[in-house]
């Protein structure tokens, strides 16, 4: 339902439009007794791709080089003249921290590495054992070229 609609699947109780909802916390304590959320950070393979207006090669070739040696952890990059992909892995405590760590890889290091003003338009992070998984069962990403920078 949109914020602020004033109906209800019974129809009573309805609220006036605007009119907030209290939240109530819902406390985790004892339900999860032995229980502790993993802070150990684990292992996320990262595939990025990126497009936008055409560039020259040789200027997206070199700014992936530069992103590549900014980022150490970067495995494998594809790129044209309008779109790349980008593979490497993330280590974070869970898929939301590695997302977030991706989803702004391309912005700030757009300046340094002089990277062309394209935008995210793809985003896929697994586990490491959903990736060696994926890859032993024949279909997973397309094998990588050796580690590097390399046209599609």
């Amino acid at each position: 339902m949109r914020p602020g609609a004033a109906a209800s699947r019974s129809g009573a109780g309805s609220r006036a439009a605007g009119e907030e909802r209290a939240l109530t916390s819902v406390a985790a304590g004892d339900d999860f007794e032995g229980e502790e959320p993993a802070e150990t950070p684990r292992l996320w393979h990262v595939t990025l791709s990126v497009s936008g207006d055409e560039a020259p090669l040789q200027e997206v070739r070199r700014a992936l080089e530069q992103l590549a040696h900014d980022h150490p952890f970067l495995l494998t990059s594809r790129y044209a003249n309008d779109h790349a992909e980008i593979r490497y892995w993330e280590e974070a405590r869970d898929l939301h921290d590695a997302a977030a760590v991706a989803l702004r890889l391309w912005g700030e290091h757009r300046r340094t590495a002089k990277l062309p003003p394209w935008e995210i338009v793809g985003l896929e992070v697994i586990d490491r054992a959903t990736y060696h998984q994926r890859i032993s069962e024949g279909y997973g990403p397309p094998s990588a070229a050796p580690v590097g920078v390399h046209p599609f």
